[in-house]
């Protein structure tokens, strides 16, 4: 089995690309799916960040207001204060990444030959890249990336820079991600572009992936 960390700075296109290998044979998570699920009332990472950023991040009904604790985390930056968004990724990162490789270690089990890639923003940052046998950075160009969240959250341009700005400022630049790189995937053209790189690189890796065995 071969191990792929797929990541990319915001609205970069890795969800668009994470589909495409899953439409071609790759088996895929979303990291971002499992610090969600890591979030759930019954979980000990939730009552952690409950305890470190309050009850006023929680809906009525208990369960965690994502927006509200995206200001927590990343607002104070905002108003010239620390931003705790450290403090939450020690927190929520050594558990995603703990469902992770148990997750990799369950596909290679069922399927020795698979590819199987971890989608996730923050591989580098977190310390993770050595878990995996491959990393692939996807890329796209900075007022592409402020576009496409203004679309995906229904919200005005200078909205959407601000967003993007300050959960950038959390993350290493596309330059440093591309340094660390094995394959970039440039998402700055069309769809079918796109396509066309990750069928290639698809291939590359599911060769890499049949002589793991």
């Amino acid at each position: 089995m071969l191990k792929v960390g797929l990541t990319g700075g915001i609205a970069s296109g890795k969800s668009v690309a994470a589909e495409m290998f899953r439409q071609l044979g790759a088996h895929v998570i979303k990291a971002d799916e499992i610090a969600h699920r890591l979030m759930e009332p019954d979980e000990a990472v939730y009552a952690e960040v409950v305890r470190q950023f309050g009850s006023g991040i929680l809906n009525p009904d208990r369960t965690i207001n994502r927006s509200a604790l995206a200001e927590a985390a990343f607002g104070e930056a905002v108003r010239n204060r620390p931003s705790r968004v450290q403090e939450l990724n020690r927190i929520v990162h050594p558990a995603v990444i703990e469902r992770q490789e148990q997750w990799m270690e369950q596909v290679g089990k069922r399927d020795p030959q698979a590819v199987a890639i971890v989608e996730a923003a923050l591989i580098l940052e977190a310390g993770a890249a050595d878990r995996f046998d491959r990393i692939v950075v996807v890329t796209c160009r900075p007022e592409q990336k402020i576009e496409r969240w203004a679309r995906r959250m229904k919200i005005d341009e200078e909205t959407a820079r601000r967003e993007v700005e300050r959960r950038t400022a959390a993350q290493l630049s596309d330059a440093d991600k591309i340094k660390t790189a094995d394959y970039v995937i440039d998402n700055s053209g069309s769809l079918d572009e796109t396509s066309k790189q990750v069928r290639t690189l698809y291939a590359n890796l599911s060769t890499e992936a049949s002589k793991q065995i």
